[in-house]
């Protein structure tokens, strides 16, 4: 590999960053959030929200939340994952979806987002609908 293509490539993983980072939230969405009965409810509307920039599916559906603990304090714990280690937003997922918890959900306090890698996520973890729509049966 030459320098030209290590340019190329950090390039590219610059611009699925700024992708995270910029996704707007549609009308739709912003209901789901306003609408949520549960505090719980809430905060998995907002992860629904947070869309892998290389794949158009949220991060709920497509299984990559292992764990997400709230409290009645609204105290938010979260272990997640990627699709892959080597996923070129993988240092700054977690910190996106923190970002957005406390944008959209205000309230909350104590937000900790976690990465994990056990066990190792599979198509197997997506929703039926991430599966219909990725056409990944």
């Amino acid at each position: 590999m030459e320098l030209q293509d290590f340019i190329k490539a950090a390039a590219k993983d610059d611009q699925l960053i700024v992708a995270l980072q910029n996704q707007n939230i549609s009308v739709e969405q912003q209901e789901e959030i306003s609408k949520a009965q549960t505090y719980r409810d809430k905060i998995i509307a907002i992860l629904k929200t947070v869309r892998d920039p290389e794949i158009p599916v949220n991060i709920w559906d497509l299984g990559l939340v292992y764990r997400l603990d709230v409290s009645d304090a609204h105290k938010v714990s979260i272990d997640m994952t990627l699709t892959a280690p080597g996923c070129p937003v993988a240092g700054s997922m977690p910190e996106e979806v923190k970002n957005r918890i406390i944008k959209l959900a205000p309230e909350s306090n104590n937000i900790n987002v976690q990465l994990v890698w056990k066990p190792r996520w599979s198509k197997d973890m997506m929703s039926d609908e991430a599966k219909l729509l990725l056409d990944m049966w």
